[in-house]
């Protein structure tokens, strides 16, 4: 059987930390900031772990 492929879009959105948890990028942060407040603007930069409903697709998808 062939090697599982790893889904290159979902490798360049989520990525994996030292203790195999799963870290994303907060959506809201590309465009249209001009009217987004200072604060919401500076919470949505951080990353955020991914929901764990999510995680065994999203980890599936990784070829974890």
């Amino acid at each position: 059987m062939p090697k599982m492929k790893t889904d290159k879009g979902a490798a360049k959105r989520f990525k994996v930390t030292g203790t195999g948890k799963l870290r994303r990028r907060q959506a809201f942060m590309n465009h249209i900031l001009e009217k987004k407040a200072p604060g919401r603007k500076r919470r949505l930069g951080r990353e955020v772990s991914v929901a764990p409903g999510d995680a065994k697709q999203i980890k599936r998808m990784l070829g974890l």
